[in-house]
């Protein structure tokens, strides 16, 4: 028998003693002192460059002096005032329209688009990751056609398709349900490929484990596929609200009644032929308001919405 017992621990030098310090401190390696500096000078220049254009928007917005620019790098303007929030929210456009149904419009055509892109987008999804069915080839390589195209690529087609169809006296092209209808036909695409690329990780022995205990498809899909796909479902509605909340091109194409308008419609009616004829204050106030929201929804979805991009990209 050796001389070291079974139970004993091997002598611990050289190489194999580094090793063991890094497995003991939980693979935690120390960082030179320069590079750390360089490090956290390159994350300060990052975090000014991304902060700077919000600080110079929010300095804007408090000025009641209605500047074109800061005349300074303080945050806080001298004489500084929510004058120009209340004047946004009073009068946002020259249209007879009030800033509370422009935001209801807004928010209507972003809950729709995120809720049709998701539900459309996941069943679709879901048979292009688990059916084998004729043409299932050629139909993904032509959503991922339609994914390449830019949005004013659409534009003319959809203004033709949609004024030929008529829901009794109002067409549909000049409603917010022909808005929601055109951009939720761009946001599919990316949806369905999104989606099936995050159900393809989902193992199919859960789903022959669920039909194995008498589970139909429509069960295994609904209690075992969508409860792990939520991660996915939440990027790819949170990124749907974006779209409507932001859309412009579609709204000021198609829209005619100013009560059908959007907010980005009446953000970008603030903006005057010149620089000097664009109330910069008042516009950085509703930029402001026009960005809370979706920085909201954000804050509120951040746990899935985070959790499905990481595991976007480790994972397919």
């Amino acid at each position: 028998m050796s001389e070291q017992s079974v139970g004993a621990p091997r002598a611990i030098t050289g190489g194999n003693l580094r090793a063991w310090k890094r497995r003991d401190t939980g693979d935690r390696v120390r960082i030179p002192l320069r590079r750390q500096i360089a490090l956290q000078t390159l994350c300060v220049f990052v975090a000014l460059t991304v902060l700077f254009p919000i600080m110079w928007v929010l300095s804007l917005a408090l000025d009641p002096r209605d500047l074109l620019r800061p005349d300074g790098l303080n945050l806080i303007p001298p004489g500084a005032s929510l004058d120009n929030f209340f004047a946004a929210i009073e009068q946002p456009s020259q249209a007879p329209v009030s800033f509370w149904t422009l935001a209801f419009n807004s928010f209507l055509l972003a809950i729709s688009t995120a809720l049709f892109s998701v539900l459309i987008g996941v069943f679709a999804a879901y048979a292009f990751s688990r059916v084998q069915f004729r043409g299932r080839q050629v139909l993904m390589l032509t959503v991922l056609a339609v994914l390449m195209l830019p949005t004013v690529a659409t534009i003319v087609p959809l203004f033709i398709l949609l004024g030929q169809v008529r829901l009794g006296d109002v067409i549909l092209r000049s409603t917010l349900a022909g808005v929601a209808f055109a951009v939720v036909s761009g946001l599919l695409p990316f949806a369905i490929w999104n989606l099936k690329g995050y159900l393809d990780t989902i193992p199919k022995d859960l789903e022959e484990a669920a039909a194995m205990d008498g589970a139909s498809r429509h069960q295994s899909f609904v209690k075992v596929v969508l409860p792990l796909a939520v991660p996915a479902l939440a990027v790819t509605g949170f990124l749907g609200f974006v779209a409507g909340w932001t859309e412009y091109y579609f709204s000021v194409t198609f829209l005619r009644d100013p009560n059908t308008y959007t907010l980005s419609v009446a953000l970008n009616g603030m903006v005057g032929a010149f620089a000097t004829t664009t109330p910069w204050g008042k516009f950085c106030a509703f930029a402001i308001l026009f960005a809370l929201p979706v920085s909201l929804v954000y804050a509120v979805f951040q746990r899935w919405i985070i959790g499905g991009l990481a595991v976007g990209g480790v994972k397919g």
